[in-house]
């Protein structure tokens, strides 16, 4: 099965809505644009049926380099989580 790119996405939801393509574009865009600043302010996004998106803190952490085995500092990180929602039955 190939990828859906967004460029995919936006003609399929086009198609299915008969919505002009910059509709969907900017939808779309609007959409991803607030999940971004949403997670990036600390507040989860759940959207119930479909998943949600979180921001977790990782700690900092020894690590090894894998050519030379020498010890290295990974540095304390924020990442981005999503968590899909389980599939009705």
């Amino acid at each position: 099965m190939a990828n859906i790119t967004k460029t995919v996405l936006i003609d399929r939801v086009a198609q299915a809505t008969a919505l002009p393509k910059t509709t969907v574009q900017t939808v779309l865009d609007t959409t991803f644009e607030t999940i971004q600043t949403a997670t990036h302010n600390g507040h989860p996004v759940v959207l119930p049926g479909f998943g949600s998106f979180r921001v977790k803190d990782r700690a900092a952490r020894q690590g090894r380099n894998p050519r030379t085995g020498e010890p290295v500092e990974i540095a304390a990180s924020r990442s981005l989580t999503f968590k899909a929602s389980k599939p009705k039955a």
